[in-house]
């Protein structure tokens, strides 16, 4: 019996297109061997609504008490207080199933794994564009920040967040904490900010970036998250995280997939960041190359 039959109330609408939980339950079980690549080893912040997406929603971090005893939980050192927090991890697919039959539509995964959280293995670079702003523009300065990685001696990719932007990610080493690769995500968008004011900014006030792009690299810290690949997103129409080719970025939106979509997808192509741990870059030697 699959586990996404065992779903709790399947007919409730989650999304007023007509999404119900079973739907997004099942989804969830069918990409489970495409995501879980994605989720495994790292703490997550869940982002849950249990009356769909025109009802309340959190994010959860602090995992709940009435999750069951097999569900992996680690206790990860918070910052700036002490204790921990109690991040929920999803190895395997019964968790994932579980967690998206507690309602988690969306799952937010830390830049670092559980067993190295001080250093990441990512760098991300969140294009966040202003209202009116063109798809051609946008993907422009994707590929942009692509070009710029790549000098850098970075390997870039690219994902659809399933909201207004892109994100561009590069894999790292992991030899280096958080401190240089924020550092590294500010000096690659001021760079890219210097080079083209008009149209981009690093202005964390929103009042100070007026018309323009905003190249976030807030998500390069401890404890910060960016949305897992396939996630779905609590947006009407139910629209997915899309991991992309670098070629597909001149057809596909920010919002292109939803459930049906991305089930044909997966069904006649692989995840194209199936093999994004085989190139781990080093932050320090692209932080030498910038500087």
């Amino acid at each position: 019996m699959s586990p996404s039959s065992l779903v709790s109330n399947p007919d409730k609408l989650f999304y007023p297109s007509g999404v119900s939980k079973g739907d997004v339950v099942g989804y969830y079980d069918d990409i489970a061997e495409t995501m879980l690549p994605h989720l495994r080893g790292r703490p997550l912040t869940l982002r849950r609504y249990p009356d769909g997406i025109e009802g309340e929603g959190w994010f959860q971090k602090e995992a709940s008490n009435h999750f069951p005893d097999w569900l992996r939980v680690e206790a990860i050192p918070a910052r700036g207080k002490e204790g921990d927090v109690h991040h929920v991890v999803c190895d395997d697919a019964r968790t994932l199933v579980y967690l998206a039959n507690q309602a988690t539509i969306e799952f937010h995964v830390w830049l670092s794994t559980v067993d190295n959280l001080d250093n990441p293995d990512h760098i991300v670079l969140d294009l966040d564009p202003p209202d009116g702003t063109s798809l051609s523009e946008l993907r422009g300065v994707a590929r942009r920040t692509r070009d710029l990685f790549g000098e850098l001696g970075l390997t870039p990719f690219v994902q659809a967040t399933g909201g207004r932007g892109y994100h561009v990610v590069a894999p790292l080493d992991a030899e280096e904490n958080f401190d240089t690769v924020r550092e590294l995500a500010r000096a690659v968008a001021d760079r890219l900010a210097e080079a083209d004011p008009e149209r981009l900014t690093t202005a964390q006030r929103k009042e100070k970036r007026g018309n323009r792009i905003f190249l976030d690299t807030n998500r390069n810290g401890y404890g910060q998250t960016f949305i897992t690949p396939y996630s779905l997103r609590a947006r009407k129409g139910a629209p997915v995280a899309a991991p992309l080719d670098w070629q597909e970025l001149s057809r596909i939106s920010p919002d292109g997939f939803d459930i049906d979509s991305m089930r044909r997808r997966l069904a006649r192509k692989t995840d194209p960041w199936d093999e994004i741990d085989a190139h781990p870059g080093s932050a320090t030697a692209a932080l030498d190359k910038l500087t």
